[in-house]
């Protein structure tokens, strides 16, 4: 286990308690906690001096043990696809010191049963959710850019916390409140604190970087001239922080206090400053240095809508109806009239145009606002991202590369780490590298094609492809690739999404806020779920 992740140890147990999916299967008197789940068992116990590696045995029922694995970490998942199912389990943990000399830390049983669907999908959400409470960033509460299991940070930045990815896990922390995963008071504790780092945080025109430093609130260049105010990233982050001020509005006193001080963040945000003195567009970049030398319009279509959305429905610093339709519609020219594999597009996707862009553009815009019934005269949103989902699925299930794996139950590209670094996987630019967010933050678009991917990644793939906060952000059968990484803008959608999927929470109280009413009506949605 991480060292920076070791304040949030405790609280896994308790989530452990108060969460039903699966029982706790731990004896209460054993140093050692086990919970089983439908192929695996997630096991902890607790460090002790002197023991640098830890071996994990197990027992089927009458049988003797068999050594599992050797571990340094205090935690370990165990996939038992090899013994099968609906098991009875003892396991025992054995420490061994310098000399070689064995330490018996204790046993414990646990139990496998086979999940429903339902069950299935809580456990994904609940272990995607712990990216951004177990995994958080100590300092500041924030989610943190990356998290390599593995350990190689080749930028250094273990510390680096994102705005956007940050936006996108509160949906996942609002859910976890609403599910009991952890309580109301837990919630409202991490987000006072994300909230304090965020006030005293570097802004610009009230608009946070993509990239701060979660020790210090300084920002981190994302690129040479990207060193000040990110204003789409800071858009996904308000787009969270709303929800959240809508989630305590009417609570106690610590609550309320908690939705004034982020009403407060939304209404220094200067989204007109953004605009380059009056322009009918917005612009992504303003540093304190090289000021618009970025020169980035948001023009649609891509994943920027949310901006568009929240700035014109900005109390304080609005922006006119016509930056949106001039600058974000381009007088119109943003719509087309394209088909593949039988579904059309009606959104100009930059770039993509034939089959549409990476599917984070179905994604990010959409964990607070509710494309359902969303419309305007350009589009139809709801039709628009299923369609656009489904095409990327097309693409994957034809696999005209012919890369291994490919299909009904493995699809979805989108941008995430590939075998060469990053990039934004989509049709037409596909790498052999399937996304898991892809496919699983689609799932209010395409249930039962989203739930096929879960089912094939969990059971077939395993500890390949699922750890402990959930699934990896890339896979490659066709390169042996797994890499055990995640990364905050693909684990967030997964955990809104599904949440949404299944009781619309996120939607509910992003669109309950009546500013954001106001807006869509400025801008000329209308919004019918």
């Amino acid at each position: 286990m991480n060292k920076k992740q070791l304040p949030f140890y405790l609280t896994f147990f308790l989530s452990i308690i108060l969460w039903g999916c699966a029982e706790e299967d731990s004896a209460s008197e054993s140093p050692i906690l086990a919970k089983g789940y439908d192929r695996h068992v997630e096991l902890h116990w607790p460090k002790t001096d002197g023991i640098n590696d830890y071996e994990v045995w197990v027992s089927t029922e009458n049988n003797s043990f068999s050594k599992r694995t050797t571990v340094q970490d205090t935690m370990y998942m165990d996939f038992v696809n090899d013994l099968g199912n609906n098991l009875t389990l003892k396991y025992k943990i054995v420490g061994l010191n310098e000399q070689g000399e064995n330490l018996e830390i204790g046993t414990t049983q646990a139990n496998t049963m086979d999940f429903s669907d339902e069950e299935l999908i809580n456990m994904v959400e609940y272990y995607t959710f712990r990216y951004f409470w177990q995994g958080a960033e100590p300092t500041s509460g924030m989610g943190p850019e990356r998290i390599h299991i593995d350990g190689d940070y080749p930028q250094n930045d273990q510390s680096v916390v994102t705005t956007g990815g940050t936006g996108f896990g509160i949906f996942g922390i609002i859910a976890a409140m609403d599910r009991g995963w952890i309580t109301k008071e837990q919630g409202v504790a991490r987000f006072d604190k994300m909230v304090s780092f965020l006030e005293n945080a570097d802004r610009f025109h009230g608009v946070w970087p993509h990239w701060i430093y979660g020790e210090t609130g300084k920002a981190r260049s994302f690129s040479d001239k990207d060193n000040g105010g990110d204003l789409v990233e800071s858009a996904f982050l308000m787009q969270g922080l709303l929800a959240v001020r809508e989630y305590f509005k009417n609570g106690n006193e610590n609550e309320k206090n908690l939705a004034n001080r982020i009403d407060h963040l939304w209404k220094t945000m200067e989204w007109d400053w953004y605009t380059q003195g009056g322009h009918d567009v917005l612009y992504w970049h303003w540093s304190p240095t090289h000021e618009w030398e970025m020169d980035f319009p948001l023009e649609g279509y891509n994943e920027c809508l949310i901006t568009y959305i929240l700035a014109a429905s900005s109390p304080t610093h609005s922006i006119p109806a016509s930056a949106y339709h001039k600058g974000w519609a381009r007088s119109g020219g943003i719509n087309t009239d394209v088909e593949a594999y039988g579904y059309p597009l009606h959104l100009k996707h930059n770039g993509s145009e034939a089959m549409g862009g990476p599917l984070f553009w179905a994604h990010y815009s959409y964990l607070g606002l509710n494309p359902k019934g969303l419309t305007d005269q350009y589009a139809n949103y709801w039709e628009e991202n299923k369609n656009h989902t489904l095409i990327n699925r097309a693409w994957c299930v034809e696999n005209p590369n012919d890369y291994k794996g490919y299909g009904k139950d493995l699809w979805g590209l989108t941008a995430s780490y590939t075998t060469t670094g990053y990039a934004a996987h989509r049709p037409g630019g596909d790498l052999g590298v399937i996304s898991p967010t892809a496919a699983l933050s689609s799932i209010p678009y395409t249930p039962e094609e989203s739930l096929n991917v879960i089912k094939n990644l969990y059971y077939n793939y395993g500890e390949k492809v699922f750890g402990r906060y959930g699934f990896y952000d890339a896979l490659s059968p066709e390169n042996d690739y797994y890499p055990k990484r995640y990364l905050a803008i693909d684990q967030g959608p997964i955990v809104a999404m599904i949440e949404n999927y299944r009781s619309g929470l996120g939607w509910k109280l992003f669109m309950g806020a009546p500013e954001i009413q106001e807006g869509l009506k400025k801008l000329g949605f209308e919004s019918n779920p």
